[in-house]
């Protein structure tokens, strides 16, 4: 499951990141749910996550934002500030079952997950529009091929949450 911070704040830091990791912990007990990895970057988090069937998934991270959301609020006087006694996780979330990838590579993947570095170098490069915006054939629409069933969630969380 993932879910990033209201605004892409990058508020998950310091103290507000291990207060954040000890309230999942918690609150994964309280339900009877088993983290087995988490990952809290600074604007966004990803935990592999065992729910018990009573539990539905939107159920259980309704549980695990919400919850974590006010009890941070509560305690961290600089988010209360920030957002206005409002929520710190934003609306949407990601959940995936592990079906069709192991576990051991959700593993890995989230446990690779370090923020990125800021890049000084960056430049915006200007292509030849030719009426066309950036430079591209109308026929292009920029998306790749799919991969394979097995490999399309991996590589869609590779490719989309590793630049975070």
């Amino acid at each position: 499951m993932v879910w990033t911070a209201k605004y892409r704040y990058q508020v998950l830091a310091g103290d507000v990141e291990l207060r954040t990791r000890e309230l999942l912990r918690e609150l994964a007990q309280s339900q009877e749910m088993v983290i087995h990895v988490r990952s809290i970057n600074r604007d966004h988090a990803h935990v592999l996550i065992s729910i018990p069937p009573q539990l539905s998934v939107s159920q259980a991270v309704q549980f695990m934002k919400g919850k974590s959301s006010h009890r941070l609020l509560s305690e961290f006087a600089i988010l209360k500030k920030r957002y206005w006694g409002q929520h710190v996780r934003a609306r949407g979330y990601w959940v995936c079952s592990s079906g069709n990838v192991t576990d051991q590579m959700w593993k890995e993947y989230i446990k690779n997950q370090k923020p990125l570095e800021p890049d000084d170098e960056f430049n915006v490069m200007q292509g030849e529009s030719k009426g066309r915006p950036y430079g591209r054939s109308p026929d292009y629409s920029g998306n790749p091929k799919p991969p394979g069933l097995a490999s399309a969630v991996f590589t869609y969380i590779s490719r989309h949450y590793s630049r975070f």
